[in-house]
């Protein structure tokens, strides 16, 4: 018999309490450390949560990460169906036996990302086909910072960029993730400023959690 994790699912798995909670943004949005905030706020309420990120922390993941530190090559289209291997794997192994434990799953990126980085040297709809079998989450949250903002904070914390942090390609990066978030294909994607303090953003994000988790 084989393992019902074990293959490509339009949908998440039937008879579970636990939501998939996606969180996207460009990097030095803080998006971590919102699902840090967002974590311990459903622990302290007792809520079983499991937080996970894309790349995963496996094998494939660990390629990709390595490619945008530019430790190694690979063509663009190579990337992107690297990146969905390793969303493949990353449901399979991680994402669906959380949830089918109960668990509310949060997820750093999912295949947004995809889109709106992939974007800058591949053909949208050919990002979305390669992804189409895969399940839309139940909540995501865009926390919404501008590229100038980001690479202010990108350049005051780090010594090395990744390979998509520069301002130019940032700049077309976000007008991807305003498309998505004004499409009626993606249910319940929500854009939040994360041009203000924290607490301000969290206050946002934990108004539209409660609105999805009871």
């Amino acid at each position: 018999m084989k393992n019902k994790n074990m293959k490509y699912r339009k949908n998440l798995p039937s008879g579970r309490q636990g939501k998939f909670i996606v969180f996207e943004g460009l990097d030095g949005s803080g998006q971590s450390t919102q699902i840090s905030l967002l974590e311990k706020y459903l622990k302290d309420k007792k809520i079983k949560v499991h937080t996970t990120s894309e790349p995963s922390g496996n094998l494939l993941g660990g390629l990709i990460r390595s490619i945008l530190a530019k430790q190694w090559k690979l063509s663009n289209t190579g990337i992107q169906l690297l990146y969905a291997a390793d969303r493949a794997h990353h449901l399979e192994s991680e994402i669906y036996p959380a949830i089918e434990k109960g668990n509310h799953v949060i997820s750093s990126r999912y295949f947004f990302s995809t889109f709106a980085f992939g974007s800058l040297d591949n053909d949208l709809e050919w990002l979305e086909k390669i992804n189409k079998k895969f399940p839309n989450p139940d909540l995501v949250i865009f926390v919404r910072v501008s590229p100038k903002e980001c690479m202010k904070r990108i350049n005051s914390s780090r010594f090395r960029k990744e390979f998509f942090e520069e301002e130019k390609k940032l700049e077309k990066i976000i007008k991807v993730y305003d498309k998505i978030s004004k499409s009626k294909k993606y249910k319940n994607f929500y854009t939040v400023d994360g041009e203000r303090s924290i607490e301000e953003v969290f206050k946002d994000v934990v108004k539209i959690v409660d609105k999805h988790i009871k």
